[in-house]
């Protein structure tokens, strides 16, 4: 029998990392959830350098988080500052 890992509430970028790494036959004790509430947020797309995502995305990478995370980081700094 396999040994039950616990899932701690996570982000959807960690959620969406840890599952590229892990199946549902790693849990003996996972369950179908059935009542699921979503809280959207608009989000506005814009255009970037490539030369500045392609810095952007490995220092993402260093940080272990995605690209749209450290930007919005960095954006709230300096909209709050």
């Amino acid at each position: 029998m396999k040994k039950s890992k616990k899932i701690e509430d996570m982000s959807i970028y960690q959620a969406s990392a840890f599952w590229d790494e892990h199946d549902f036959t790693e849990f003996d004790d996972v369950q179908e959830v059935r009542d699921i509430k979503f809280n959207l947020v608009k989000k506005k797309y814009v255009g970037l350098d490539m030369n500045i995502y392609s810095k952007i995305r490995k220092k993402a990478r260093k940080l272990h988080i995605t690209e749209d995370v450290l930007i919005n980081e960095w954006l709230r700094e300096k909209a709050e500052a």
